[in-house]
């Protein structure tokens, strides 16, 4: 059975097709610049050279029957036309209080949706747009929608509720939803497993740090709250977004500027955070570059990120009675091991020790690591996130009929023995050149040397 994983995005769509019997990535990659000129395609697969074809896409519907065509014909295909496609996993951002878990997707999931738009209005519409081109170029598959929503839906009243007056909570709906639930998902399952624990016994603070970024409170294997609130806006400070701020700031630049509440929102969302502050970066290893160089806004943006995961560090770890381990996951929290380094400094009186040498080694998005210090009493693990397994799961569990909520569905991942053949391969090409990585694997695979050594007391 062969699944398609669709995520689109105002002017992209990334996609993934996955074997599920044979547990393996056939291909992936991205159309990007739709609608605005210059659109191309980036089409990966196992064992060959990347492909990138420049063509023409004025919208989504274009752009997968691009896909569709790269995947199913010539020297890019890898399955032998539509009928080789059982079924088609769609990202959906909001769900809001809708759904707790994925649904197969007909014309009343779809109008929901659109109902829901108004909460993410800069990201429903191009999920919904997809969703509505995928079907149409592919009417006798099923489709079904993973939303990043869905997962925070245990958070308990208190941890959802704005101290707002209430008439807006039933009016418009207006709450702490959370993001990124497909990644905390993943991560948790797999924190676990580490930690040789109950999933429902195991409380953890999750990082996931990108160019988008919330932190996550698990309290027994659930939800309990998360930093991302009624927008992705709230919280950590990120790429272009603000994060936590005065709520009056706006208002008040509002009256003086004259500004549209859309054009503020276009401040806060796409010229606020690291690019605010530095005035010209976003990505961490060119904040962090110059920081190298002597410049003072990079230094400040570095200090001020790191400063907000620590604030959200211990504050969930207060909130859910202590915890087992601090995750980080996302592509800044694989790779950057400065934020990392910054984040927990200081945080040895809650039993969080970092060890930096084992921090400087784990940049890797193929394995997972602990990076704890001896002697810490919460662990300290990096654990590249995979949300394309989750979405693969949950399609494969409602072809089947066995899908449920997470807390009464069994995925693969979730278990000692799952590995990731893939990521397997590919971290042991990095270990050729950099040795010191098989020091900090936290699960190497069962006969190996490292294993071995991992089982033996220290």
């Amino acid at each position: 059975m062969k699944i398609l994983c669709l995520n689109c995005g105002s002017s992209s769509v990334k996609y993934s097709l996955f074997d599920w019997q044979a547990k393996t990535t056939l291909a992936s990659g991205a159309v990007e610049r739709i609608g605005i000129g210059g659109s191309l395609i980036g089409h990966e697969a196992p064992g060959r050279e990347k492909v990138v074809v420049k063509r023409d896409c004025p919208g989504h519907k274009e752009a997968i029957k691009l896909i569709l065509a790269t995947l199913t014909a010539g020297a890019t295909g890898v399955v032998d036309g539509l009928s080789g496609i059982a079924a088609v996993g769609h990202r959906v951002v909001h769900g809001g209080e809708r759904f707790v878990k994925s649904v197969i997707i007909d014309d009343k999931i779809l109008d929901t949706f659109r109902e829901l738009s108004s909460l993410a209005p800069l990201h429903n519409p191009p999920n919904i747009q997809g969703i509505e081109a995928a079907r149409e170029l592919m009417p006798r598959i099923p489709h079904m929608a993973i939303m990043d929503t869905a997962w925070h839906q245990t958070m308990p009243p208190p941890s959802y509720t704005y101290a707002l007056p209430r008439k807006w909570y039933w009016k418009y709906g207006i709450r702490r939803y959370g993001f990124h639930g497909t990644s905390f998902l993943y991560v948790a399952k797999r924190a676990a497993v580490l930690l040789k624990k109950d999933p429902f016994r195991t409380n953890l603070v999750i990082c996931h740090i990108g160019n988008g970024a919330s932190v996550n409170a698990v309290k027994n294997g659930l939800s309990f709250d998360t930093s991302m609130g009624f927008t992705p806006l709230e919280g950590l400070l990120m790429g272009t977004r603000a994060g936590d701020h005065d709520p009056a700031i706006p208002l008040y630049v509002m009256a003086r500027e004259y500004l549209s509440p859309g054009e503020m929102d276009a401040l806060l969302n796409k010229k606020s955070g690291i690019l605010g502050i530095t005035e010209q970066y976003t990505d961490r290893r060119d904040v962090e570059a110059a920081a190298g160089h002597g410049d003072e806004r990079a230094r400040l943006a570095i200090a001020i990120e790191t400063y907000r995961i620590k604030k959200y560090i211990g504050a969930y770890a207060a909130a859910v009675g202590g915890i087992d381990a601090v995750v980080f996951t996302a592509g800044v929290g694989e790779l950057g091991a400065v934020t990392r380094a910054g984040a927990l400094e200081g945080l040895d009186f809650l039993g969080i020790k970092c060890d930096a040498g084992k921090n400087d080694v784990s940049r890797t998005r193929n394995a997972e690591t602990d990076i704890s210090a001896g002697g810490s009493r919460v662990k300290v693990l990096v654990i590249p996130t995979d949300e394309e397994r989750v979405f693969v799961e949950d399609v494969a569990g409602l072809m089947a009929g066995k899908y449920d909520v997470h807390t009464k569905f069994n995925y693969t991942f979730q278990h000692p023995e799952y590995r990731n053949k893939l990521r397997d391969a590919a971290f042991a090409r990095q270990c050729a050149a950099k040795p010191a990585l098989l020091k900090v694997d936290a699960n190497p695979p069962a006969g190996t040397a490292a294993a071995s050594r991992k089982g033996k007391p220290s």
